[in-house]
């Protein structure tokens, strides 16, 4: 008799919940993915995005094998689970990237201008099949790459060390395929990849959703920044559909599209979690490469109002204020405590991190302030502490004053203030921001 707490007991409640997600997945697949082809057949003319030096790429016969593969791995990801939470991770993953490509296909259809050549044996028999149900007008996004982005980062934790270079390898195999047996036109890679990213950010693996909390921020100023950053994603949006007559390598601008579109749902009310940093500092992988356009942006912003400051500034008893660190700049000292939810901590820094995630040019709330403040009353000694934020103007600052006015060293906000100022930094602090953050303040 089976006995409780068995591995088998245990893994049958995965099993069951994988069962069911592909019992609903695999149809909805091949109907949706077909009535996309079939709408697209239905048009007088369907376009096509491609370099022109794309016929140079060869064609691979063999590469339909790894190609195929890919089906393998899309149900074995969803069996080897040890949670029926991961395994509804992952098909949340695979709807989203369906439904999102799905759309794109019956919105904007694209036809492969490939005219493949005949093959034998198993290539031949392999292409046959795919041929009967696989039309070529599914392109941008690649949904078998955006799928291979999700495939990939769920496989590569839970492999043993040694089988991961392997893993690697063969993703990369696959990921080529969908050029090799012509199948895609390469605009239709980088889509997928975004596409892929963007279900892995709104799925994570070891936190809830970062819309799961999405409430509508009551703030001007943030709605304000909101809409401004909304505006910027429509611009390169239609900056991308404008030039894509030009040039396919348009389609790129829609990198930045996305990744400002979700710093503008931060602002409408998602908060920094879309960042999804974690306490040591550090952010999930698709976070990383989704945001990048955006963190790219802050970074040059940075050195822009700060690259004729001191990178720091000595405010009382070994705690510094200054902007967010390098790494030689942070192994200076013992603890940082960093404000940003934009940036992530330099790689390989000695450094103690402790991150309070807080969206640019926004109040810091009260119990933020506050535990920040904490925080580097007692990381003082152990060694010299640095609060930063982007610039080191306005969040830390913040945190500075709540600690300065907390700890009996100033009497008020405006003697803080002064203190800081008197150090060499200028800061930027509203004075219903100062009174947020130091309300509570015994």
């Amino acid at each position: 008799m089976e006995q409780a707490g068995s591995p088998l007991s245990r893994s049958a409640p995965v099993l069951k919940r994988a069962a069911l997600w592909l019992v609903f997945l695999a149809p909805f697949f091949y109907l949706t993915y077909g009535g996309a082809n079939w709408l697209a057949s239905r048009r007088a003319h369907v376009p096509n995005i491609a370099f022109t030096w794309e016929s140079a790429i060869p064609f691979l016969a063999w590469t339909i094998i790894p190609y195929w593969s890919i089906n393998l791995f899309y149900g074995l990801c969803l069996l080897i689970n040890t949670t029926p939470r991961d395994v509804d991770m992952l098909a949340r993953r695979y709807l989203t990237i369906q439904i999102i490509a799905i759309v794109c296909f019956i919105a904007f259809p694209l036809e492969a201008t490939f005219v493949r050549p005949a093959t034998s044996g198993l290539p031949g028999f392999m292409f046959a099949v795919l041929g009967g149900f696989d039309k070529p007008f599914n392109q941008a996004p690649s949904l078998h790459v955006a799928l291979l982005v999700v495939i990939w980062d769920h496989l590569r934790c839970r492999l043993p060390r040694q089988a991961r270079l392997l893993w690697h390898v063969w993703c990369i195999l696959i990921g080529a395929s969908v050029l090799t047996t012509w199948q895609h036109h390469v605009m239709d890679i980088p889509t997928g990849i975004l596409l892929g990213l963007f279900a892995a950010w709104l799925f994570p693996r070891d936190a809830a959703s970062p819309l799961a909390n999405f409430t509508l921020n009551g703030d001007s100023k943030s709605r304000r920044l909101g809409i401004c950053y909304l505006a910027c994603a429509v611009v390169f949006l239609v900056l991308a559909a404008l030039c894509i007559s030009l040039t396919a390598a348009a389609l790129l601008l829609l990198w930045p599209a996305v990744a400002l579109a979700i710093v503008a749902v931060g602002y409408f009310g998602a908060g920094p979690q879309i960042f999804q940093k974690r306490a040591d500092g550090r952010a999930a992988l698709a976070s990383r490469w989704l945001l990048a356009p955006y963190r790219l942006g802050a970074t040059i912003n940075v050195w822009l109002w700060t690259r004729k400051m001191p990178a720091s500034v000595v405010i009382a008893d070994g705690v510094h204020l200054g902007r967010f660190p390098r790494r030689d700049e942070a192994d200076r000292f013992a603890t940082v405590i960093d404000m940003t939810g934009e940036f992530q901590r330099p790689s390989g820094t000695l450094a103690r991190w402790c991150s309070f995630p807080a969206l640019d040019l926004t109040g810091l709330d009260k119990i933020q302030a506050r535990a920040a403040a904490d925080v580097i009353e007692a990381a003082r000694h152990q060694g010299p502490v640095l609060v930063c934020c982007a610039l080191g103007f306005q969040r830390s600052a913040c945190v500075i004053v709540s600690w300065l006015v907390g700890s009996r060293r100033c009497e008020n906000p405006v003697e803080a203030l002064q203190l800081i100022e008197r150090a060499g930094r200028r800061v930027y602090l509203p004075a219903e921001t100062i009174h947020a953050a130091t309300e509570s303040v015994p």
